[in-house]
């Protein structure tokens, strides 16, 4: 395939030779926007107040007139990154897209342009740790206003994970990983086990252990759902990085069920000897097949205050033995406790979904407070986070199909529309034409015939 430059202009494009068609391609479409969802984006914000809390919580550093509010300015950078455009570069061209100004409350031609990237860097670095601390609680307390929109809960599931979060040059808090082998942040995160919703998101330097600040996240945490509901039971899940005594500590002075994976020792590995024997045993008379058992130990490390109950795992694979330990508060058959602890798989997914859909893994700030704002931003650009059960308005049927992501946050956001918008004083039941041919177009029922859009 050959290609080469047209003419300057509003014509201007580029000419494409292959060997059984000539293609031209274009720029002169006129005002035109890749980001139809952006509507849909807008209105659950609405709903949300997302934008809103997270504005009250970032302090002004203009002085005098100022042409962008900063709820303008947060709900610019929370809707380009809604939309996949995760650098604030990026704003050099979004400044002008017609959609993405109108859902930022500003008419697509008659009003200025939005924030260009100097302003969205110096909104990220006017970002200090208070307010860092601000803008998690203020997302805490939109968690639990959504969670308890059906009533009380009565058991809330917490399920703890870090990632890693590959460094881009010289940032401050980065720092070699041992485990990962890499340059990172490693970032806490927080979800909700039932519903999928991330709770909180805490940004840490990259060599910290894996319970590094965990037990001062969950002490502010706990303050505020027992705060909103008095009478819930908190139960908590997590894999071995989070395998410290005072977590376990602080798990059963405030009465919290937890269930947490354990490095294997040769103490414990003597435990389940006897167990794995018979799993081999079992899995010979079947001819190979895969055989899993469990049990239990009292078992007391060296650290230790006094002895827990640890649930173990043995089984039988062709790739050979393999057992695991978890160490519970639990009173379940040691087979109920260990399906319920290999659940917490999920939050795997929820964290691929914040990288890959939302590229919360994208903190290329210098400054380390100004990373953490961003990975607070990524957290919940509504309604796309995991477990946000906020549809299209009036459109959460029919479900996705199976085909399609399990996350649809993005695809809806960047739904191809016309810039061509209906006139100011239309409603916004105004029309909005969206490509044909366009995959998610089965998430929007049918309009009424008599629409005047």
């Amino acid at each position: 395939m050959c290609e080469c430059a047209t003419t300057d202009g509003p014509a201007a494009g580029c000419a494409f030779w292959m060997a059984d068609a000539n293609l031209l391609a274009r720029f002169d479409g006129g005002q035109m926007t890749s980001d139809g969802g952006l509507l849909w984006v807008a209105r659950a914000d609405e709903a949300l107040g997302l934008c809103a809390a997270l504005a009250a919580c970032v302090p002004e550093w203009r002085r005098g007139p100022v042409r962008h509010s900063l709820r303008a300015l947060v709900r610019q950078r929370v809707f380009q990154i809604a939309c996949g455009y995760a650098d604030q570069n990026d704003a050099a061209t979004l400044r002008s897209d017609p959609l993405l100004k109108v859902a930022c409350g500003r008419l697509p031609r008659s009003e200025p342009d939005l924030a260009s990237q100097p302003t969205l860097s110096r909104l990220e670095n006017a970002v200090d740790r208070h307010a860092v601390e601000r803008l998690a609680e203020a997302l805490v307390d939109l968690y639990i206003r959504e969670r308890g929109r059906g009533g009380a809960p009565a058991h809330i599931l917490l399920d703890l994970d870090g990632t890693d979060d590959p460094a881009h040059g010289e940032q401050e808090g980065v720092a070699y990983h041992g485990y990962y082998r890499q340059h990172m942040y490693h970032p806490l995160l927080v979800f909700d086990g039932d519903t999928g919703h991330l709770v909180t998101a805490v940004l840490r330097p990259g060599n910290v252990h894996g319970s590094r600040f965990v037990v001062l996240v969950l002490r502010r945490l706990l303050r505020k759902l027992r705060a909103a509901w008095p009478d819930v039971a908190v139960e908590l899940r997590a894999d071995r990085g989070f395998a410290v005594p005072k977590l376990y500590a602080w798990c059963e002075a405030h009465a919290i069920e937890y269930t947490i994976g354990l490095i294997p020792n040769p103490a414990l590995e003597a435990c389940a000897e006897r167990l794995l024997a018979e799993a081999q045993a079992a899995s010979a008379e079947q001819g190979g097949a895969k055989v899993r058992l469990a049990g239990e130990t009292t078992y007391r490390a060296e650290s230790w205050p006094h002895p827990r109950r640890v649930v173990f795992k043995a089984e039988v694979l062709e790739q050979g033995p393999n057992t695991r330990f978890v160490v519970t508060s639990r009173a379940e058959e040691p087979l109920a406790v260990y399906d319920r602890y290999v659940d917490r798989g999920e939050p795997e997914n929820w964290i691929k979904d914040l990288k890959n859909a939302l590229q919360a893994d994208r903190l290329r700030d210098q400054r380390f407070w100004a990373n953490a704002f961003r990975l607070l931003a990524a957290r919940h650009p509504p309604p796309l986070a995991p477990g946000s059960q906020r549809g299209p308005p009036a459109t959460r049927h029919p479900p996705p199909a199976p085909h399609q992501d399990r996350w649809l946050g993005p695809r809806m956001a960047r739904l191809r529309r016309p810039g061509r918008l209906p006139p100011p004083q239309l409603t916004p039941s105004g029309s909005a034409p969206l490509a044909a041919p366009r995959p998610p177009r089965a998430l929007f029922p049918p309009a009424p015939l008599n629409n005047p859009g």
